[in-house]
């Protein structure tokens, strides 16, 4: 199935823009995603971590099977980021950053909080984003200095401006998280409880960002975390109008401990309150 798949979507031609770029990737990331949702359905036993493994593993190669051929052909020099849940700085240069079943293990739960995710990363900085929700038919773009979109239609950050009528969410990095990361994850929540209307807790990151970007919810946060369950978000939000920064209102890059996204009239109240 792999290789029909592979020889069935590599594109005639490669873009000669950003934005031509971007729609490429949105037709690769889709037929990803249809792959992913034909798996879907039951949920997949596993009596072990490793058949855990196994079984993510067995969706990450799906839609890698159609992903890495066609975005590899769009952009042949650059680079491959292997490991979604890689993070830290990227040598200079051009960069896919891919989660091929971003909530994997939703998946395998037969939940439907999962998407597929390509960002393309220039020199360290996000220039386009594709996330899509085969589930629910939605496909998420951003294309840097252009805006976000949600299938066509402009998308825009809250005008909240208190964090006590504000939704927030925050998600769990990686199941193997330091403790001393799961304990600041518990005290952040703690603290939001006391100061914001409503807090919502679950997996995956990106999902929660696109509702930030769309002007769903107020806020998300984040104590450590990768690349590809990052980035795609950040510029969504950031070209949805919203602020991105570390927990405690610094800037943010790839190389910080923590990941704040939020609508700018709460931006401030919300670093407040995760700095306590």
């Amino acid at each position: 199935m792999s290789e029909t798949l592979q020889t069935a979507t590599v594109p005639v031609s490669v873009p000669t823009s950003d934005a031509d770029l971007l729609a490429q990737t949105v037709l690769a990331v889709r037929t990803a995603g249809a792959a992913l949702r034909e798996r879907f359905g039951e949920v997949v036993r596993h009596r072990t971590r490793e058949e855990l493994m196994h079984a993510l593993a067995a969706n990450d190669d799906t839609a890698l099977a159609i992903l890495r051929p066609r975005l590899t052909h769009l952009r042949p020099e650059a680079g491959w980021v292997e490991d979604e849940l890689d993070g830290g700085a990227l040598p200079s240069g051009e960069w896919w950053v891919v989660d091929p079943a971003e909530g994997n293990v939703n998946h395998l739960h037969a939940l439907p909080e999962w998407a597929v995710t390509a960002t393309l990363v220039r020199d360290n900085r996000p220039v386009l984003t594709v996330v899509h929700l085969p589930l629910a038919g939605e496909t998420y773009t951003a294309l840097a200095g252009a805006g976000a979109h949600l299938d066509g239609r402009p998308l825009r950050v809250s005008d909240t401006a208190h964090l006590d009528l504000s939704i927030v969410a925050t998600s769990q990095a990686r199941p193997d998280e330091d403790a001393e990361v799961v304990r600041r994850v518990g005290r952040s929540i703690t603290a939001m409880l006391f100061d914001a209307l409503v807090v919502r807790t679950a997996v995956p990151a990106t999902l929660h960002l696109v509702n930030v970007a769309a002007g769903r919810t107020d806020a998300f946060w984040q104590f450590a975390g990768a690349r590809a369950d990052l980035l795609p978000g950040a510029l969504l939000v950031l070209e949805a109008g919203g602020r991105i920064s570390d927990a405690e209102g610094r800037p943010w890059t790839p190389q910080s401990d923590s990941f704040l996204a939020a609508a700018p009239g709460i931006h401030a109240e919300a670093a407040s309150t995760l700095s306590r």
